[in-house]
């Protein structure tokens, strides 16, 4: 048998190669690692003095494995902590204490994802860098720490660079498993003492996505910038993000429309509406709307009947294609609240119509080449949030939830090189030596050294 295993020798080749050129990387990086070390008796980091404490080596996590570097460390004695530094590592930009920026960049993307023991895993399968779980997990935390310290910096580097087609924006949001500081008993427990029944997942917070689709003259998706923010009173930072990312678009294109679209929920369309973005068509996304006109019909024919989907079908198309159609379905529905006065739900439906009649234009709004459906939303909800975050037995913080959202957010805005580039160019520092340091040896005080003999 081991004369037909050919496949599986060869097999075993690719292997061997493959460990021998990563060793063989190794070796290298670590050489030019050690070139940029300075040991000398003082260096000049971000404007402060630092002299030499001693030298001592360290492992370091590259693309290729694990590299063990002896490096110098300097420390400012100005300095009440007295934390030591390695010039080396400011010099290269080495990420945390020990990832190199490439081998940063990868198990970022890679932990953006998918869980930190499936990224551990993938590593190990890949035969190049093998980081354990918990470092994998710690790493987006860290880096998430040093975007949050200066965002609005980096998003305008961000929106600067954007590529722009035709455009329109959305506003929409998913639930996660995010820690509100309260368990899930203790959330049903607080409802029921306030006469109350719990909604939706107990110990669930809403996260919240918005998107700038840019479209064709036909309405479809041409590019999207997809954002997600952790769970925060009235989502002003995302809404301050959406508002700025607008407000750069059209100022480098003044002739664009800007679509606004949502679903009923009356705080989207407070901001929507609002002077904080552009004036520009506004429309309920038109599943949304559906998904009312169905209840209306059921509650007057009864659920799942014949007469409901012959109804529901009807209705649905003259309000798609129609124009003029939210008109007649409203009075298609004022009948049926006629004929039925005490269902409340049904006259509250007849209401949600009224209320959004301006925004229901939708074979208007198809003529002119919009969008009448959020599913560019809801698919980053989808997408960007539920399948990472919301995996079996997830729980997060809205620390980490943020840690893991925002990097996810670039990848799937086409801005992860750009976003990294930005970030990573903060953990390099420019190191200055000092030429011709003389020590100075401190001298003992007269008075304090006959004061010891005595």
């Amino acid at each position: 048998m081991g004369e037909k295993t050919g496949p599986r020798s060869f097999a075993a080749f690719e292997e061997e190669l493959h460990a021998r050129m990563m060793e063989a990387e190794r070796e290298i990086v670590a050489a030019e690692m050690a070139r940029h070390d300075v040991d000398v008796g003082a260096v000049v980091i971000d404007g402060r003095v630092h002299r030499r404490v001693l030298r001592q080596t360290q492992t370091y996590m590259t693309a290729a494995g694990e590299v063990v570097v002896e490096r110098t460390l300097y420390e400012d004695r100005s300095d009440d902590e007295g934390r030591c530094v390695s010039p080396m590592e400011l010099t290269l930009g080495i990420v945390g204490d020990f990832w190199t920026p490439r081998a940063a960049k990868q198990a970022l993307w890679v932990v953006s994802q998918m869980t930190a023991k499936k990224s551990a895993e993938l590593f190990e399968r890949v035969g190049n860098m093998e980081p354990s779980k918990s470092s994998i997990d710690r790493l987006p935390r860290l880096l998430s720490e040093r975007w949050e310290d200066d965002r609005e910096t980096f998003e305008l580097a961000l929106r600067e660079g954007v590529q722009i087609p035709d455009g329109a924006v959305s506003l929409d949001g998913v639930l996660a498993p995010v820690d509100g500081g309260t368990t899930p008993r203790e959330v049903r427990a607080q409802a029921a003492r306030e006469g109350r029944t719990s909604k939706g997942p107990a110990g669930y917070r809403e996260i919240r996505c918005a998107t700038v689709g840019f479209c064709d003259e036909r309405g479809d998706l041409l590019s999207a910038i997809r954002i997600a923010r952790a769970p925060e009173t009235k989502k002003a930072t995302l809404k301050e993000m959406l508002a700025a990312e607008v407000a750069t678009i059209l100022a480098k294109q003044p002739s664009l429309t800007v679509v606004k679209l949502a679903d009923g929920a009356a705080d989207n369309w407070d901001y929507l509406a609002s002077d904080a973005l552009p004036e520009g068509p506004e429309i309920v996304d038109f599943f949304h709307a559906s998904e009312h006109l169905h209840a209306a019909v059921a509650l007057a024919y009864g659920d799942g009947t014949h007469e409901t989907r012959f109804r529901y079908e009807t209705l649905r198309d003259t309000l798609r294609d129609e124009i003029g159609g939210v008109e007649k379905v409203i009075r298609a529905l004022a009948h049926l609240a006629g004929k039925h006065p005490r269902k409340d739900k049904l006259r509250r439906e007849l209401a949600y119509f009224r209320k959004n009649r301006h925004r229901m234009r939708y074979a208007e709004m198809k003529s002119r080449g919009f969008m009448i459906g959020s599913g560019v939303v809801e698919a980053a909800c989808k997408t960007l949030v539920a399948q990472r975050l919301e995996q079996s037995g997830m729980r997060w913080s809205a620390d980490g939830a943020q840690a893991i959202l925002t990097p996810r957010g670039w990848n799937q805005s086409e801005r992860f090189d750009e976003a990294w580039a930005l970030l990573v160019a903060r953990f390099h520092l420019e190191v200055t030596v000092l030429d011709n340091v003389i020590p100075l040896k401190p001298q003992a005080q007269p008075g304090k050294r006959a004061s010891a003999s005595r």
